[in-house]
């Protein structure tokens, strides 16, 4: 993984002399002017990526944060920016260990999930615990990242890890943050039914 930082300023080595009115000796050849500096690299940061259930390969850059990379992507596709849910590297599964965070190495492959197919779900809440970790985009998309085993939600079939959480009881959550969403269902009381909406990502057929 390689680290590109900002290359470190040209520092003079020479320093500062007292002023002094003597002239050198006219016999003394005059110093040659300074070599230009030599132009500082440009690094060109080029990503590669393709969409997680099939496409060609398509070069991504310019970009320096989240929101800026699935323009990016959605550019480079020619699909909606918004259908896209999140970006997992080197793999095209929906693996969560997988999934983009802070950091991408340039030997990194990119790999976007966009939208497939919404559902809806209807869960009782028989106990305070509903057993989903929830993450988030970082561009208004939320979605179930882990489901703990013999949970409320292992319970309902129809529901996956990689799913954007679209509604709650009929709520549009597009905006919302992670934890936004994790207070909703918090709050939701205990013995009651409630209904998601959830979009589920668009799959290879190997994955």
């Amino acid at each position: 993984r390689m680290a590109v930082g900002t290359p470190a300023p040209l520092r003079s080595s020479s320093s500062l002399a007292s002023p002094s009115l003597a002239m050198p000796p006219k016999d003394r050849p005059v110093p040659a002017a300074p070599a230009a500096a030599a132009p500082v690299e440009q690094f060109d940061m080029v990503f590669h990526s393709q969409l997680a259930h099939g496409s060609p390969t398509r070069q991504i850059r310019d970009f320096t944060n989240v929101k800026q990379l699935y323009e990016s992507i959605a550019k480079a596709f020619g699909i909606k920016t918004n259908d896209i849910l999140y970006c997992t590297l080197n793999t095209h599964k929906v693996d969560m260990a997988r999934l983009l965070g802070g950091q991408i190495g340039l030997d990194d492959f990119l790999f976007a999930h966009v939208k497939g197919d919404s559902k809806s779900v209807k869960v009782l809440k028989d106990g305070p615990a509903l057993g989903l970790t929830i993450s988030d985009n970082g561009a208004g998309y939320a979605f179930i990242k882990k489901i703990r085993e013999d949970s409320i939600m292992s319970r309902v079939p129809t529901c996956a890890v990689g799913d954007h959480i679209q509604s709650i009881n009929g709520l549009d959550l597009t905006g919302s943050r992670h934890f936004e969403v994790a207070k909703l269902l918090k709050e939701i009381p205990v013995g009651s039914e409630f209904t998601m909406v959830l979009v589920e990502p668009k799959k290879a057929f190997d994955a």
